[in-house]
């Protein structure tokens, strides 16, 4: 949608209306003095007119800009103001919000969420150490770059146009949801605030809808004050019961009683995932050599914290039916340590004889196949590419069509040993599609890729597995 020129300073060309909210619109626009497309938020006409409004508005955007920048927070490049509307100029990121693929897809898997978590509590933990408060936490408000990664946007643009409580303005329609107990009784907000309104959004990217969902927003806002926090267990597909006591402290009533930090929070969750998948046990093989240390940034990171909750997450999946055991293996490198997870199997009773033999079999070809990835893996950490390939190539029969990270990661560890050994080829190329198919675009497989037929090919976001899903999005 074409917009006036006159809306914006000469300096942003050919801006197109993007999004329209509480606050006034934002247009996506090209920045001609630097070269690079931007978003630019306009405040309201009504809002702009009131002195106050404004002042509010311009002093949150310099509050803002100065934790902008950091890692998961939307960078502010200019705030200023034209023909008596402030306006905020930041990064523009393709990939749309949480909302956009909540509203699109509903619940979001485990993994996923705990990632897109992590990232959003590493922003609000930075901004929060630094006195900045965002008061409008909500997946609207998370927006995605090309890698699927998140970044909070709009550090106290809610208290600058008088929306952080109810009793400042009656027209709230879309945030109330969010709002802490304290917000909605018209109290100031803090950081426990945003920690509350992190445990909505997490809540409704689980199991696809807010804990005390309502069609009247004030119906909603008085439901934080006083209604019971409801079991997620019982509303998401597939949750397990360990998750309950967490979100009952995250929307705790009272702000002293819930977590400290955002990354406590998560924590917590990833804690709750992992009681729900059973025990585990932990086995650490010889230290790898130094020629392996100075070789592993070549090799696929199992992104530590993360996808370690991820390997946690198949085995609590793996498990949950009937009592199976498909023995995941999660392989994560801390330093020079590997650390090998094993979820142990759970007393149950005994199926028909021939239902165990099928699962035995089938727990045998995955453990026998993730315990050859791991060794082509360290194999390959340790400069032995040539001596990590029959091990991956055994692994890459045992583990095809399992569709879990230990397939993804074999696949690209079997591509890189081929390279290294035997060069480029057709084989190479296959590998990496399929291990992008099961976890997404990754630097490490553009790279490998780049190196052997040109620039990267799309393919499915992170989390979608064989190709199935919305396309990633791109751009940020």
């Amino acid at each position: 949608m074409p917009a006036e020129t006159t809306l914006l300073p000469e300096r942003y060309r050919d801006p197109r209306l993007v999004a329209r909210g509480a606050m006034g619109e934002v247009y996506c626009a090209t920045d001609t003095s630097l070269g690079r497309v931007v978003a630019i938020k306009l405040l309201d006409v009504r809002d702009a007119a009131d002195d106050n409004v404004r002042a509010r508005f311009t002093r949150e955007a310099h509050a803002a800009a100065r934790v902008s920048g950091e890692s998961g927070i939307v960078t502010i490049f200019d705030v200023g103001e034209w023909n008596e509307r402030p306006f905020i100029v930041m990064e523009y990121l393709r990939g749309g919000s949480l909302q956009d693929l909540l509203s699109r897809e509903g619940a979001q898997p485990p993994a996923r969420v705990l990632a897109w978590l992590e990232q959003a509590a590493h922003a609000l933990d930075y901004a929060h150490e630094r006195g900045v408060v965002h008061r409008d936490v909500k997946p609207a408000n998370l927006l995605l770059d090309r890698e699927g990664r998140v970044h909070v946007a709009d550090f106290g643009v809610a208290s600058a146009v008088g929306l952080e409580t109810l009793t400042l303005t009656g027209s709230i329609i879309g945030t109330a949801g969010y709002l802490s107990p304290e917000q909605a009784e018209g109290r100031e907000a803090t950081a426990a605030s945003d920690l509350y309104a992190l445990g909505v959004v997490a809540f409704e990217l689980l199991t696809g809808e807010r804990p005390f969902a309502s069609r009247s927003p004030t119906a909603e806002a008085a439901a934080h004050v006083s209604a019971p926090v409801p079991a997620i267990s019982q509303r998401g597909r597939g949750l397990p019961r360990s998750l309950d006591p967490v979100f009952a402290r995250a929307l705790a009533k009272d702000p002293a009683r819930r977590y400290a930090t955002a990354a406590d929070f998560v924590a917590a969750l990833r804690h709750g995932f992992a009681q729900g998948a059973g025990p585990t046990r932990v086995v650490a093989p010889p230290p790898a050599r130094a020629a392996a240390r100075r070789r592993s940034p070549l090799v696929l990171p199992l992104l530590l914290g993360a996808l370690l909750v991820a390997g946690v997450l198949a085995a609590y999946f793996a498990t949950r039916g009937g009592g199976r055991v498909g023995a995941p293996i999660t392989v994560t490198q801390h330093g020079t340590t590997i650390h090998e997870t094993v979820t142990a199997q759970a007393p149950t009773t005994a199926p028909p004889a021939e239902t165990t033999g099928a699962a035995t079999t089938q727990t045998t070809t995955q453990t026998s196949g993730a315990s050859a990835a791991q060794q082509g893996f360290a194999k390959l950490q340790a400069g032995d590419p040539a001596g990590a390939v029959p091990l991956l190539e055994q692994a890459a029969q045992q583990l095809q069509g399992t569709g879990g990270l230990s397939e993804a990661y074999n696949d690209y560890n079997l591509a890189l040993a081929l390279v290294e050994t035997q060069g480029c080829s057709d084989q190479v190329l296959q590998l990496l599609d399929a291990s992008q198919a099961i976890q997404g675009h990754r630097p490490q497989i553009d790279q490998l890729r780049h190196q052997c037929s040109g620039p990267p090919r799309p393919g499915p976001g992170p989390g979608k597995e064989h190709g199935k899903g919305p396309k990633d999005k791109g751009g940020g």
